[in-house]
């Protein structure tokens, strides 16, 4: 049997659920803005990504 190329993607620590949750979206990081930055470094909230998975609507 062929190993699988699908690979899950690591959450983020900024993120509040895993990719493809229902319910979630990406959105941009609070604490880095959207740059991936933060204080010269990689954002380690998003892991320099810029995007967090959230979660979208309510109840």
């Amino acid at each position: 049997m062929a190993p699988s190329l699908k690979s899950a993607a690591q959450p983020r620590p900024g993120d509040e659920a895993p990719d493809g949750t229902p319910g979630t979206g990406e959105a941009i990081c609070p604490d880095c803005e959207g740059s991936g930055k933060r204080d010269g470094r990689a954002c380690p909230t998003c892991n320099g990504t810029g995007k967090v998975v959230q979660g979208i609507g309510g109840a």
